[in-house]
């Protein structure tokens, strides 16, 4: 018998594909938006809401049976609220330019829906491990889609990848800019997150007939 339950090996694997908080749920949407012109921001931000989540779920899990419940939101929010400042804290003390990058979005995690509508609809009514799992599975839905993002708005938008010219020079027309291509500006506008968003959604479903039915 493996570590993992099928139940439990579902709380994982759902918000990957099935049920994605983002092309599924349309949960957290701004932050594909906002930080997802470049891969290395996508990334930092999908890490930091897997352990803002995870950590988060087992916090209210374990406190689930003595939080009054007129002030659970308020007690969700404090929970969310601190690990978010030891994300921000960390990042400025380690990674300092990527911090002032993603700016006023780390902070912004805090009203991401998808963690506050987990801590209400799992964490508060389940065990420690299996709020643990659901918020790592929700939180890798969530960061899978916006490293694909990331990925595909910086390499069309910019020709590079973590910042490395990955499609040669476009000075000195080395690699595809030798043959006359030329990046695409628009891939690094806000929009163009949404586009993107929206062809996953498309791909998705296509694959999958009976998400159809079921949205």
């Amino acid at each position: 018998m493996g570590l993992l339950s099928k139940k439990d090996s579902k709380l994982i694997l759902d918000p990957l594909a099935d049920n994605n908080p983002i092309t599924i749920q349309v949960l957290g949407i701004c932050s594909a938006l906002a930080i997802t012109a470049q891969l290395k921001p996508s990334i930092v931000m999908a890490i930091s809401v897997l352990f803002v989540m995870g950590v988060g779920n087992i916090v209210i899990s374990l406190m689930r049976n003595i939080i009054p419940s007129k002030i659970r939101i308020i007690v969700q929010l404090v929970v969310v609220a601190t690990l978010v400042i030891i994300v921000d804290q960390v990042l400025k003390a380690f990674a300092y330019e990527l911090s002032k990058e993603l700016s006023v979005f780390i902070g912004l995690i805090i009203t991401n829906c998808i963690i506050m509508g987990r801590f209400e609809a799992f964490a508060l009514g389940n065990g420690v491990w299996r709020s643990f799992l659901d918020g790592i599975g929700n939180a890798a839905g969530y960061g899978v889609i916006l490293i694909i993002v990331g990925f595909f708005r910086e390499l069309l938008g910019s020709g590079t990848l973590f910042g490395f010219k990955v499609l040669g020079d476009p000075v000195a027309k080395t690699g595809l800019y030798a043959i006359g291509y030329e990046n695409n500006g628009f891939m690094v506008l806000p929009p163009m997150a949404l586009i993107v968003v929206g062809i996953i959604i498309w791909v998705q479903r296509s694959k999958n007939k009976d998400l159809i039915e079921e949205n």
